[in-house]
């Protein structure tokens, strides 16, 4: 986004790595520490961008975590930290940007291929990315009269930092990546510049005629 001339601004829970990505972005990006399973740190963080850069062309919501267990092992606790973080934070992190949208703006929601398939020990996370994908739906409705365009995107696995926050030894974390990608048609996980495409094709006017629709980036693992 940055490099197609936009001014970006983003926000994290860990201030470190926040000023990091800022850092790597450069053209005057700006990071904001927020919390989207705290409601009160969203608000701050909109009026802190709003004041700083103006209202939003473009709203993208990725904050997303995924805990997977067996059904008999999963807690409420979990079972709130995912609803609280990817269902309520996309919810909310939508409705609070309403008064610094302006009309035709563009909102991308991250959803996943998990909100399609099955998978032992992520029944929680796919229920969540699917209402996710329902509430593209209903908001691309209840926003039409501003001509605010909301689109989902919904990634297969993709080689993220991620994977060297597992605190395991390099060869397991090549083991796991090696099983993800073998059940990928393509025989390989995306990469964050494949998604990164992605998102600025339905954040731009290259997907004018695009509204409460899906963009699938999952190397056909959900459909072969």
């Amino acid at each position: 986004f940055a490099e197609e001339g936009a001014r970006v601004a983003i926000t994290g829970r860990n201030e470190s790595t926040l000023s990091k990505a800022v850092s790597e972005i450069g053209h005057l990006a700006i990071g904001v520490k927020a919390d989207v399973s705290i409601l009160k740190t969203i608000d701050d963080a909109y009026a802190e961008i709003a004041a700083r850069h103006g209202k939003f062309d473009v709203l993208i919501i990725n904050a997303g975590v995924y805990k997977g267990l067996p059904l008999t092992d999963f807690t409420e606790e979990l079972f709130d930290e995912l609803v609280d973080v990817n269902f309520k934070g996309a919810f909310f992190s939508v409705q609070k940007a309403l008064p610094f949208l302006n009309d035709g703006a563009s909102v991308v929601m991250t959803s996943s291929v998990s909100s399609e398939t099955g998978a032992a020990t992520a029944s929680v996370y796919g229920a969540t990315k699917a209402a996710v994908r329902a509430l593209a739906r209903g908001f691309s409705a209840d926003l039409l009269d501003r001509r605010i365009r909301v689109n989902v995107l919904s990634p297969g696995p993709v080689e993220t930092p991620i994977f060297d926050r597992l605190d395991l030894p390099q060869v397991n974390v090549d083991g796991i990546k090696q099983y993800l990608a073998s059940g990928v048609p393509l025989k390989r996980l995306g990469t964050p510049d494949e998604m990164a495409k992605g998102f600025l094709y339905l954040a731009s006017d290259d997907s004018s005629f695009m509204l409460a629709g899906e963009l699938v980036l999952d190397g056909g693992v959900g459909q072969l």
